[in-house]
């Protein structure tokens, strides 16, 4: 886990999500209206101001899904997600299920295989978006 100095002064988790991706904005906007535990600054990589953390890319970041922890961690794939459903009320479960043994292996897994897939995903959200 890298650590990145900027994200230890706020005291806040840094949720990096591709916002040109429809899925993405769409689960991200889900998370949004809930009332997290604690401080989640919610963060567009594909704006066109934003600035990547030390040491990664902008295109590093709209592959996979990540975060920045408050401690300065970076996570990226399902345990970014089991962090960041750690701190929702009605996911918590979700990040309970994945401390069973294997389940963090299976949900990475299942992500990469939804990260082959996403572009063409992708594409349907965006033909049925604009069908409405």
């Amino acid at each position: 886990m890298n650590k990145d100095a900027d994200s230890q002064s706020n005291g806040s988790t840094k949720v990096m999500f591709d916002g040109a991706c429809p899925l993405c904005r769409r689960e991200i906007a889900i998370y949004q209206k809930i009332q997290a535990n604690e401080d989640i600054a919610w963060v567009d990589v594909s704006a066109c101001d934003f600035q990547p953390p030390v040491g990664m890319t902008k295109a590093q970041l709209l592959k996979r899904f990540h975060l920045i922890t408050p401690d300065g961690d970076i996570l990226s794939g399902a345990e970014a997600f089991v962090f960041v459903w750690n701190r929702l009320p009605g996911w918590r479960w979700l990040g309970r299920c994945a401390r069973l043994p294997g389940m963090m292996f299976l949900m990475e897994w299942l992500y990469r295989g939804f990260l082959v897939v996403r572009p063409g995903l992708q594409q349907l959200a965006r033909f049925f978006a604009a069908k409405q």
